[in-house]
């Protein structure tokens, strides 16, 4: 009987990240086809161990356009969406998720968040200066932010007010202490 390895996943609108965590994989197996059927199957080293998941993916997929990359930790696959946009979920099968499926955080991105991503847009001539950043004396020194001074005075107003109430509950103890002696 096969063992299910931990699977994650994270998406764009126009793919799916697919990671396989299985070290020292050995006799590495995958099979993708159009309609979404993704198989995987390995042994694990030293006692090998067979290692399979059978998954139907939410939606179709371009198979030619995908990719797979294996190393001495993991299977990692690049499965390009035959139609760019956000899936639900990654398999089709509703209801609760197998537990060997989760979500790979560390590629994961907000659907809000995939409209190109920061190293992807162009900025073209925009000339950030005129952003003006806190800079209200409008020399570039980065003076005159007043925003940050003004936190900082509040915040120091705040300090010197909890230290002088410290201090004032120390001398009522201390007056507290007196009138217990007489």
């Amino acid at each position: 009987m096969s063992r299910h390895p931990t699977v994650k996943w994270a998406q764009r609108s126009d793919k799916v990240y697919i990671t396989v965590e299985l070290p020292d994989a050995e006799d590495v197996k995958v099979k993708l086809e159009p309609h979404g059927k993704f198989f995987f199957s390995a042994t694990s080293e030293p006692t090998k161990t067979p290692y399979e998941v059978d998954i139907d993916l939410f939606e179709s997929v371009d198979v030619n356009e995908s990719k797979a990359s294996v190393s001495s930790r993991c299977i990692c696959y690049m499965v390009k969406k035959a139609e760019s946009k956000w899936w639900d979920r990654l398999i089709k099968q509703e209801g609760k998720t197998p537990v060997y499926l989760k979500v790979d955080w560390d590629k994961w991105v907000d659907e809000d968040e995939d409209k190109g991503g920061a190293d992807d847009m162009d900025f073209g001539d925009f000339d950030f200066n005129s952003l003006n950043m806190g800079d209200t004396d409008g020399i570039g020194n980065g003076e005159g932010g007043s925003d940050m001074e003004e936190e900082t005075t509040e915040e120091s107003k705040v300090g010197e007010k909890i230290e002088e109430e410290e201090e004032n509950a120390e001398k009522d103890k201390e007056a507290a202490s007196e009138v217990k002696k007489n």
